[in-house]
């Protein structure tokens, strides 16, 4: 019926458009949600504190909220007052510019300027909370001699990934005459107690410990410590920084790349279109004699097309553009690309590990 109508083009224009805006930000506000579940799994409270919570905040406080208005002018606004409803687009932006100098006659809901007003000073506050919360915060409990428990986590984390690596690197244990694997050294080196303070090994050679320099052990007290602990403030402050300015433009720049799925769609239809009326089309001109023959020759002909055009290259070309939006718009709000070092599965590593591992 709409392929029928004068205002074809402007409805299904609006339509695909709002299609896919919501179709994005409920990407996105997915793509956030698994990062929730990785921060959850291991065990990062500080990674949702401040960095969950206040990119959900942002990203409802900015496109969120235009969804609910999408939804709220389809109920509200029927066909016969076409003409009466408020553009969302030049809401948005006069919700960012504090601009309501048309009063009441452009709200869609009583109350619409202060709750507005409220959303963009909150978003704006989500920027310094995600920017500048963790570093303070990890600052202030160093600075004081308290240690977060996910450092100390990380630590166990880095460990176990050096000790799984120096497995791997290692030689193979050599086998003994009874039958039980050994390697040079570890029985030597896992019954020897260490030293309290700096870990050398004591008992058989207690004579030759090492002698400890209080200066050399008070350094991290001294400059040299405060300036390795502003050193890795700064790196952690750095790291937020470019991670907050990504996120807050990837926030409008991504729900922008959305709108290529509008564009296609658009370019689907004409295609479509294109091909029935200046192919298929034309064999019901033919009279009843020859309209037989015609409709069969160029039905193969639009179908050659068809699947060649709208099929393959718009398949394709779907398909490339769904595959970016994967990768840049959905992964990017919860991949970071780190993780334990990859260890294929292999047989011989079995046979020749040794039994404590």
């Amino acid at each position: 019926i709409w392929s029928l109508a004068t205002n074809k083009i402007a409805f299904t224009n609006s339509l695909k458009m709002k299609m896919s805006i919501i179709l994005g930000i409920c990407h996105m506000f997915f793509g956030i949600a698994l990062s929730y579940l990785n921060h959850r799994h291991f065990q990062k409270p500080l990674n949702v504190i401040f960095d969950f919570i206040p990119m959900v905040v942002f990203l409802f406080c900015m496109f969120g909220y235009l969804v609910i208005l999408v939804f709220v002018k389809w109920l509200k606004y029927s066909s016969i007052s076409v003409q009466e409803p408020p553009s969302l687009l030049i809401g948005l932006i006069n919700m960012f510019l504090f601009n309501y100098k048309d009063g009441d006659d452009k709200m869609i809901y009583s109350g619409q300027q202060g709750f507005q007003s409220f959303l963009v000073v909150l978003a704006v506050l989500c920027v310094p909370w995600m920017m500048l919360g963790k570093p303070m915060y990890m600052r202030y409990m160093k600075r004081y001699g308290q240690k977060p428990a996910f450092q100390a986590l990380h630590r166990e984390e880095d460990e176990d990934e050096e000790v799984m690596f120096l497995n791997m690197s290692s030689p193979s244990p050599r086998r003994s005459r009874n039958g039980m694997t050994s390697s040079s050294g570890d029985s030597e080196f896992k019954h020897q107690p260490l030293s309290v303070n700096s870990g050398d090994l004591l008992g058989a050679r207690a004579e030759e410990e090492v002698m400890h320099n209080p200066e050399v052990n008070g350094s991290l007290h001294t400059e040299e410590g405060v300036e390795e602990e502003e050193e890795n403030f700064s790196e952690i402050l750095i790291h937020q920084v470019i991670h907050t300015i990504e996120f807050c433009l990837g926030c409008i720049s991504h729900t922008a790349s959305y709108l290529r799925l509008w564009a296609l769609s658009l370019a689907h239809a004409q295609l479509s279109e294109v091909l029935w009326q200046m192919v298929l089309r034309i064999a019901f001109g033919f009279s009843r004699g020859w309209g037989a023959i015609a409709l069969f020759i160029i039905f193969q002909v639009w179908a050659a097309l068809t699947v060649m055009i709208l099929v393959l290259m718009e398949g394709l070309s779907a398909f490339l553009h769904a595959l970016r939006l994967h990768w840049v718009e959905f992964q990017s709000k919860f991949y970071d690309g780190s993780g334990h070092i990859f260890v294929p599965f292999s047989f011989d590593h079995i046979a020749d590990a040794n039994p404590d591992e």
